[in-house]
């Protein structure tokens, strides 16, 4: 069986589709989610279907003022702030706006992006109105579970997980390796949507003398980088003793970290000849790719 299937593959097909995408999570948050799901509703668009973006209102939210001018038909939601996390939010459930909306003016597809309140009306409301329905898997809450000191719900949240996905028409994921392990787990209907990388971006022709020397590196020296969330579930320990054992063999090595998070101070503490910059974006984030010499990501989740 194919498992290597596009959004479109699970509505009739036509000249343009509506397309409704709910999400907990959008730019101008700053995480791997919120990131590629704005690139998801542009190469829509591009391809031009009508898209409905369904997610929490934010604080200084720029989509909340230029939605219309960028093509976007957006139903903004109450959200409350994720604990830990109170830069991102959590989005509150709101199956009666939901099911109004959508019996008024039925989407061709409703795809849910995230599995917190408000996805859960939403995919309870999709499946009243016979809507199909696609979801995506992109975070394991269960896993996470442990590293904030909750291991105990780790099967509860795994078991909701699968209960939640298990509802749609299909579940999309990343990889074949993360589908085989959620078809392990009980999951159903799995398909794999490859990830694509914007080669204009993401280049080499991007590196950068300017930003080395920004961090703080003499010509001599090797930038050690990792991008990502400073938090618990990224497997820092191992990152932190990976540096210091490659700094030990060369000095020359100096570790940059790209991101921000609850563990920063810890981790700073740990690596006091590190560099921290905090968030980067667009053609900055691009830079950093390109002017360091090696790339480490150690987390398992």
């Amino acid at each position: 069986m194919d498992t290597d299937l596009s959004i479109e593959s699970f509505v009739p097909r036509r000249a343009a589709l509506r397309v409704t995408v709910v999400t907990e999570t959008f730019p101008p948050e700053v995480n791997g989610v919120a990131t590629s799901l704005e690139q998801l509703v542009r190469a829509l668009q591009a391809r031009d279907h009508t898209l409905q973006l369904v997610r929490p209102r934010q604080p200084s939210d720029g989509y909340d003022r230029d939605g219309a001018r960028l093509g976007l038909e957006q139903v903004l939601t109450r959200g409350v702030p994720i604990p830990r996390y109170p830069a991102l939010r959590m989005g509150l459930p709101a199956r009666r706006a939901l099911q109004t909306l959508w019996s008024l003016r039925r989407p061709d597809l409703v795809h849910i992006a995230t599995e917190g309140p408000l996805g859960w009306s939403a995919l309870r409301v999709a499946r009243k109105l016979r809507l199909p329905v696609s979801t995506d898997f992109r975070t394991q809450f269960h896993v996470y579970s442990q590293h904030y000191g909750m291991g105990l719900l780790a099967k509860p949240i795994a078991a909701y997980l699968r209960r939640f996905h298990n509802q749609a028409d299909c579940t999309m994921v990343p990889t074949a390796e993360l589908r085989q392990w959620l078809l392990n787990m009980g999951f159903e209907r799995v398909y794999v949507v490859g990830r694509g990388v914007d080669t204009e971006r993401f280049s080499p022709r991007h590196r950068s003398e300017a930003v080395r020397a920004a961090w703080g590196l003499q010509p001599h020296e090797r930038a050690l980088l990792y991008v990502g969330r400073v938090a618990p579930e990224k497997n820092l320990a191992l990152l932190a003793r990976a540096a210091d054992a490659m700094r030990a063999r060369d000095p020359r090595w100096r570790l940059v970290v790209v991101g921000d998070g609850p563990a920063r101070a810890e981790l700073q503490r740990q690596l006091p000849w590190a560099v921290f910059v905090g968030w980067l974006q667009a053609q900055a984030l691009g830079q950093a790719y390109a002017s360091a010499d090696l790339l480490v990501f150690p987390s398992l989740t």
